[in-house]
């Protein structure tokens, strides 16, 4: 292997900048992957809701509108029951 490089303006291994950069993602990704899983809860709690809203000829627009949910994923919800 080599000789460990420090990196002139910190005087830290690169080692040690990876962990300080890991450090730094821990917080917000560990945010994310909490909402996401809070996402995934309402997308299943909206899915029957948007097929309803469709079969009463809710209009696509008005749901994306109402649920910020993407018209391809409306048109897929929608579908979904039909098969």
């Amino acid at each position: 292997m080599g000789c460990v490089r420090l990196n002139p303006m910190t005087q830290k291994t690169p080692a040690e900048l990876r962990a300080e950069a890991e450090a730094a993602l821990k917080g917000p990704g560990q945010r994310r992957i909490k909402l996401l899983a809070e996402l995934e809860a309402i997308d299943a709690e909206l899915r029957p809701l948007i097929r309803e809203a469709r079969r009463m000829e809710v209009s696509i627009r008005r749901i994306t509108d109402l649920t910020a949910v993407a018209p391809n994923t409306v048109r897929a919800w929608a579908r979904s029951e039909a098969e």
